[in-house]
């Protein structure tokens, strides 16, 4: 079992749901990612996204997107994004899984990439641009290697597409709350509930749902039918703002734990 599996099967055991934060990689350093890994873990994330940063980022709003740059312009790469991943592993429980361009992937050569990102200690792999053609052959490999692989359902996403998206998953489905870019919303996602159960008939893998998730109030929405709420904006860029951008990031997960709901436990 995969690490990302056992968390969730914990979880479900348990009747508890899952926090997943987004960062970017090497923002606003390299040290503040490394060093935010374990204050993310402490504060109550079960399972951290690392955004590679990548020069045409997909669906990311301003806020990502600019973090990207950043990153980029100060000499990001894949290979340090391993690197960091690979000096805290053996001292985090949580899991860690990357966003990743499949144009990144593609570069490096997919079976490399995915054998790198492994030995490295990454627990997974979220693509969210790949083609489904390309996306059965990354599964494949990334399940040889006990990573979870993850596409995105959109609020738009027919159904019979739907079940050919799921079966190209692994460990966890990445469902979006709405149609548009990432970025902060005031308001709490609307018809979660309708979508996740719809989804629920093609699959009972776990649905983590993100995309305008910015308040321990979204979370609380989210989780009371999904299996984990996703932030990732509202993350980023309080800790582009922050003097302590480790501690403002330890801070705020730690407000956003405080919403997840509980339910009955499931076996």
């Amino acid at each position: 079992m995969s690490r990302i599996d056992d968390i969730f099967t914990r979880l479900r055991a348990n009747g508890g749901t899952a926090l997943m934060p987004f960062i970017t990689a090497g923002f606003p350093s390299l040290e503040a990612t490394e060093r935010s890994l374990p204050a993310l873990a402490n504060a109550g994330a079960h399972i951290v996204e690392l955004g590679i940063p990548f020069s045409d980022p997909i669906a990311d709003g301003p806020v990502i997107a600019a973090s990207m740059h950043e990153a980029l312009m100060a000499g990001i790469t894949p290979a340090k994004v391993f690197d960091i991943v690979r000096n805290t592993r053996d001292h985090l429980s949580i899991g860690i899984i990357a966003m990743v361009s499949f144009s990144i992937i593609r570069r490096l050569g997919v079976e490399r990439f995915i054998n790198e990102a492994a030995a490295a200690g990454f627990d997974g792999l979220i693509v969210p641009d790949i083609d489904l053609e390309q996306a059965a052959e990354a599964s494949q490999l990334a399940g040889a290697n006990d990573l979870s692989f993850s596409l995105l359902i959109a609020p738009t996403t027919p159904d019979e597409r739907i079940a050919e998206v799921v079966s190209l998953c692994r460990g966890f489905v990445y469902v979006l709350a709405r149609v548009g870019i990432t970025g902060e919303q005031s308001a709490p996602p609307q018809q979660i509930a309708h979508r996740v159960r719809q989804i629920r008939g093609h699959t009972d893998m776990p649905l983590a749902v993100g995309f305008g998730i910015s308040t321990a109030e979204h979370v609380a929405a989210v989780t009371q039918s999904a299996d984990a709420a996703i932030v990732g904006s509202a993350l980023v860029r309080r800790m582009g703002e922050a003097a302590d951008p480790v501690a403002a990031a330890g801070q705020f997960v730690g407000e956003l734990a405080s919403g997840l709901a509980r339910r009955d436990a499931r076996t």
